[in-house]
């Protein structure tokens, strides 16, 4: 019996990451989440966070996006992904800066302060 299953990473301008995986844990919106070959049917969303897959073999940070899983096939999809080895103290630190900018908004609602909240605290454990 095949431990690997399908993962594909995509965003409109390319794909990122297509390989046989034995794990990825994601962040979604109901939390952190392993999956593993067979796991059930999934259709869900992410939130600000690190998609990790075969335990540390591979990183990504991502600010939202979708993620289905069925048949041994996994797919997710975001606007806003970035490869870990990718990411300079520097980019992180400007990001960081950039979400505690748009946090200060006035005109910000309870949802959108949650994920920026989120996304500044992801970013600042990936600095440290």
């Amino acid at each position: 019996m095949d431990e690997n299953f399908n993962i594909e990473i995509v965003s409109p301008e390319k794909k990122l990451f297509a390989e046989k995986g034995k794990s990825i844990t994601i962040p979604s919106f109901e939390g952190e989440m392993t999956i593993l070959v067979d796991h059930i049917s999934i259709i869900t969303f992410l939130r600000p966070g690190i998609i990790n897959i075969n335990e540390n073999k591979k990183k990504f940070f991502v600010e939202e996006g979708t993620v289905e899983f069925s048949k041994n096939n996994l797919t997710i999809l975001s606007s806003n992904i970035i490869d870990l080895d990718s990411l300079s103290k520097n980019a992180i630190s400007s990001m960081i800066e950039d979400s505690k900018k748009e946090l200060n908004q006035e005109n910000i609602d309870d949802k959108k302060r949650y994920i920026i909240s989120h996304k500044i605290d992801c970013l600042s454990q990936i600095s440290l």
